[in-house]
């Protein structure tokens, strides 16, 4: 039996050989391999958003397919990715009603958003990292920066701002921007109340 390989979601950057697209990164889970899949504007956005662990007001795609499948009693056990083949990852999906096992094909983007909001395992085969998995040399240890989703590049005049505020009004923008489902403002809001937050316990 080929051997399996155990992957976590590290985190999502900007790609740097497809432009307007976004590499997600996966780690071996006990190894220093990396595996960068390119992925697109609303699929980065969507696993931003489970990473973050941001609740957005209206269900998004992948949001009601794991909540649908929970409503019938279906589980999600895992996301296999299978197959590599000039450049494209493949994966299955494999469910459990609590009798039967079924797999179902999927975009590794998809299955990967789905994992996160289910929060099942992530695996693929000795092969396909060795295929596709890179060493990042600059630092081992270090998480990528979660991706900046905004296509305008505001983020220092935005953080001015927020500097000014304090906690209670960082909250109350918080909340406005999820509501709004401004993600990419959300981010740069929760970053500073966490940065806050650390600041104080020092």
């Amino acid at each position: 039996m080929e051997k399996r390989v155990k992957l976590r979601v590290q985190g999502i950057t900007n790609s740097q050989v497809q432009s307007g697209a976004y590499a997600l990164i996966l780690a071996e889970e006990n190894g220093i391999r990396r595996i960068p899949i390119i992925v697109g504007m609303p699929e980065a956005q969507s696993i931003a958003i489970a990473l973050e662990g941001l609740k957005p007001p209206r269900p998004l795609t992948h949001d009601l397919f794991a909540t649908f499948a929970q409503a019938f009693g279906i589980r999600l056990t895992e996301v296999y990715i299978y197959r590599f083949e000039e450049g494209i990852f493949y994966s299955e999906l494999l469910f459990t009603d609590g009798e039967r096992s079924i797999k179902v094909d999927s975009r590794t983007s998809d299955a990967i958003a789905i994992a996160l909001r289910v929060k099942c395992d992530i695996y693929t085969s000795e092969e396909i990292v060795r295929q596709a998995g890179i060493v990042l040399e600059d630092d081992l240890e270090d998480e990528p920066a979660p991706v900046d989703l905004s296509e305008v590049d505001m983020d220092e005049e935005i953080n001015k701002l927020l500097t000014g505020m304090n906690v209670y009004e960082l909250e109350a923008q918080l909340k406005q921007a999820v509501e709004q489902e401004d993600y990419e403002l959300a981010k740069l809001v929760r970053d500073e109340l966490q940065h806050r937050k650390e600041t104080d316990t020092e």
